[in-house]
């Protein structure tokens, strides 16, 4: 008889359970989106499967594990389409000034992995006027 390993939900049920894994989220509420951020205590194996029509994505295919994969320093997910793929500009930049991320042999710069899904919430009311600096970039 085979037995089946059952698996048992954290005393939360949501992924800030998940142990050496940080999680941080900042929403507008004015422009009515935001981005989560998941950062490993140390780097971390990923994988993506991408669907759909227009995906909008960021470095996924840095995890095709036939690639050169180093594994991710974080994951980022965020409102805002096309605009939103700037948080994970700014998570790199964050990152890469702690010292987190490929080493770049020769070098004293490193180089985060830092992936990043987006979500299409630009018609979904709220102020979406930003001017020139969509807030997804700070």
């Amino acid at each position: 008889m085979t037995t089946t390993p059952r698996l048992r939900p954290g005393p939360r049920n949501t992924i800030t359970d998940v142990e050496g894994l940080t999680v941080g989220q900042a929403h507008c509420a004015t422009s009515w989106t935001g981005v989560t951020v998941l950062l490993p205590d140390a780097r971390a194996v990923a994988a993506a499967d991408v669907r759909g029509g227009a995906p909008g994505t960021r470095e996924t295919d840095a995890l095709n594990p036939s690639g050169l994969s180093v594994g991710i320093d974080a994951l980022v997910l965020s409102g805002g389409s096309v605009y939103g793929l700037d948080a994970a500009s700014a998570v790199t930049v964050w990152l890469a000034a702690r010292g987190r991320g490929y080493v770049l042999h020769g070098s004293k710069l490193v180089a985060p992995v830092v992936p990043a899904a987006i979500l299409f919430d630009l018609t979904n009311g709220g102020d979406k006027d930003w001017g020139e600096t969509a807030p997804y970039a700070e």
